[in-house]
């Protein structure tokens, strides 16, 4: 197998955010279904509350909804929660599936009055299906053409009223005509040590494992501040402890478990600690342009940009500046290295 094969089975096995297919199962069993169940975004989480309760009361189905931010932060769970507070049934696609008009047509006509539509990855709509959207979501009708060439003719089908909601990490890429028919919109952000220790607890009661509060502060602190990463990492330091122990994860378990799973105090991998590492001994701390970067890595600039390197910028062991990236005072730290007495333009401002 080659070194780039490795690195992203590594990344996709512990700290990538996104979910595997072999996750959905074990997922599905731990979503909580209910807002009152459901740990953090607590402001979020009190608006929902709000804006469900007024349509309930006014027999009203509610308003589309734009749930942004990256991966592993519960966009899934809230569609289904909303689903199941309005009680109406969820269809679930995503923006790459859509790629005929007659499927989204389809969708939207077998839909019950009051239902939910989830489309996951909604930036990736094609301009063709947006347009199907703009009038199903703001006068509940859709257009279909009838027939072909001179003959052809088309009707107009009035939908039953229903929410869509829409998930994304990358809002930036939403059009703003579909975005304006968005009457609610979220971002859900990164979640504290307090709130996976909760989740983590949660969890763990519900997959009979023993997990002791230090264990929980362990696998909490080093997940990068998502939830399903969390979940991930307890389900194999649940594996480490059953094999090595009797099960049950206490602090100085949970990290022999994560230090024999490349995992640090940090909740860096050791693809992460090779992106500083590399930034540090081939650029000299940078700054080193995106495409330069991905190259050296062997991934692409997208994976860089969306799965590597928000947590690196969120922690402060990375920084953006209009040269490109360079290593913190914190990066040069987490590499072992004093930082240089001048360092490269660390502290210009840059997207």
């Amino acid at each position: 197998m080659s070194k780039d094969i490795d690195r992203k089975v590594a990344r996709s096995d512990l700290a990538d955010p996104v979910r595997l297919p072999e996750e959905q199962e074990l997922e599905g069993s731990l979503r909580p279904r209910t807002l009152e169940a459901f740990i953090g975004q607590d402001r979020l989480r009190e608006q929902l509350s709000i804006f469900i309760q007024a349509a309930l009361t006014r027999s009203e189905p509610l308003d589309h909804v734009l749930l942004a931010g990256p991966p592993g932060l519960g966009k899934t769970t809230l569609a289904s929660i909303i689903a199941h507070e309005m009680g109406v049934s969820i269809s679930t696609t995503s923006g790459p599936a859509l790629e005929r008009k007659a499927y989204m047509a389809a969708i939207l006509t077998s839909l019950g009055e009051g239902d939910v539509l989830f489309i996951d990855e909604i930036h990736r709509l094609n301009r063709a299906i947006e347009e199907i959207l703009y009038p199903a979501m703001e006068d509940f009708q859709i257009d279909i053409v009838i027939g072909q060439g001179p003959s052809a003719r088309t009707i107009r089908l009035d939908l039953p009223h229903f929410t869509l909601i829409g998930a994304t990490t990358r809002s930036g890429l939403i059009t703003t005509p579909l975005r304006d028919r968005f009457g609610l919109s979220h971002r859900l952000e990164h979640y504290p040590v307090e709130h996976l220790m909760q989740i983590v607890a949660r969890s763990a009661g519900l997959l009979a494992v023993g997990l002791e509060p230090d264990g929980a502060m362990e696998l909490a602190r080093r997940s990068r501040g998502t939830p399903r990463i969390a979940n991930r990492l307890l389900k194999r330091v649940r594996d480490y402890a059953q094999v090595r122990y009797e099960g049950h994860i206490t602090a100085p378990i949970a990290r022999e478990a994560l230090e024999l799973f490349q995992v640090d105090g940090e909740g860096l991998d050791h693809i992460d600690r090779e992106i500083l590492n590399l930034i540090l001994r081939n650029f000299d701390g940078g700054p080193v342009g995106l495409s330069t970067l991905a190259v050296a890595i062997g991934e692409e600039p997208d994976t860089i940009e969306d799965v590597y390197e928000p947590y690196l910028l969120q922690r402060g062991f990375l920084k953006r500046t209009p040269r490109g990236r360079v290593l913190t005072r914190l990066g040069y730290r987490h590499c072992g290295v004093a930082m240089p007495a001048e360092s490269p333009r660390l502290f210009t401002d840059g997207p």
